[in-house]
């Protein structure tokens, strides 16, 4: 295991699943696996450490076996950090039957909120790496050795924005000098409080079909520490097919309601049938959109069903 890094590479929620989710057209597990794979030979190439920011997986169990596997053979002999992302558990921790859980006790994983602080010498600066679940709050203060560059990992709603009132607001945490957060997918500008600068890179994976990801470009964030305070940053773009390659084109019957019209709601599940995505979110989105054609009590029913056929349609 190459231990002589010269950097960090940051990789922003992968998302990878065995299913499609949302309304992927193409072979999204091999498509998000090959920038996962990149962005691991990029920082191998460099003499980068790999972390990524929490939500390997899109869901967090049932995943194909192949999947795992394929992870199991990229991970081996590697160095690589992580945390815990809402994605990666269906409780408020992980659990023996979480995909994660499994990548953990096999070794190929270290994860930052389950086995403490990475400590190490990066470029010639001793480092101390730190990192959250989602479930936990971030540290008020944080004690390292002298001369240590710390660094934070995160996967929280973090208010970057003016506005936003519901999560985080960034503020200075004695003791850490970078915080990178993953969760929020598009990147944010970084802020600066004290002596913590907060640092929010985006994704590597599109998941969602809307016209804000159309100009997403998925890349991971390249860290080069230059002394126990002070590091320089650069995005490195991955490679990625472009937008409407990878969606299903925007479809007025099944993402727009339709109008109380008992024959367009008819032709609406006839095109589902012939667009089905592997997730169920064409049916969850048409559902939603129509649901006030039926009577409260069937509409119960409904929504009740289209849970229990697509649960992970449900799963934030």
């Amino acid at each position: 295991m190459n231990k002589n890094f010269k950097g960090m590479l940051f990789i922003g929620d992968p998302h990878l699943a065995s299913r499609i989710p949302g309304f992927r057209k193409d072979d999204y597990m091999a498509a998000i696996f090959k920038k996962l794979e990149y962005a691991l030979n990029y920082a191998e190439q460099n003499k980068l450490l790999p972390i990524i920011l929490g939500d390997l997986f899109h869901w967090p169990r049932d995943n194909a076996t192949r999947l795992l596997t394929q992870l199991m053979r990229l991970f081996d002999d590697r160095l690589v950090l992580s945390v815990t992302g809402n994605h990666d558990t269906t409780e408020l921790t992980l659990q023996d039957d979480d995909s994660l859980a499994v990548l953990s006790a096999a070794g190929r994983i270290y994860l930052l909120d389950q086995n403490g602080p990475w400590k190490g010498i990066i470029n010639g600066v001793p480092l101390t790496i730190g990192g959250t679940s989602w479930s936990d709050r971030l540290p008020k203060t944080f004690t390292a050795a002298p001369n240590n560059l710390v660094i934070w990992i995160s996967h929280h709603n973090i208010c970057f924005s003016d506005g936003e009132e519901i999560g985080v607001k960034p503020h200075e945490i004695p003791g850490i000098h970078l915080l990178v957060n993953g969760h929020i997918h598009r990147p944010m500008p970084e802020q600066n409080h004290g002596m913590t600068t907060w640092i929010n890179p985006g994704n590597i994976s599109r998941v969602a079909r809307s016209e804000g990801v159309r100009g997403a470009v998925p890349s991971v964030l390249k860290v080069i520490p230059l002394s126990n305070q002070t590091w320089s940053a650069e995005t490195v773009e991955l490679p990625h097919e472009p937008f409407d390659q990878v969606f299903h084109p925007m479809n007025e019957i099944y993402d727009s309601p339709t109008a109380n019209n008992g024959s367009l709601f008819i032709q609406g599940l006839e095109d589902l049938e012939s667009m089905r995505t592997a997730g169920g979110s064409g049916l969850v989105t048409f559902i939603n959109n129509n649901i006030n054609l039926f009577e409260k009590e069937v509409a119960e029913v409904i929504l009740n069903l289209v849970k229990e056929v697509c649960p992970n349609e449900f799963h934030e």
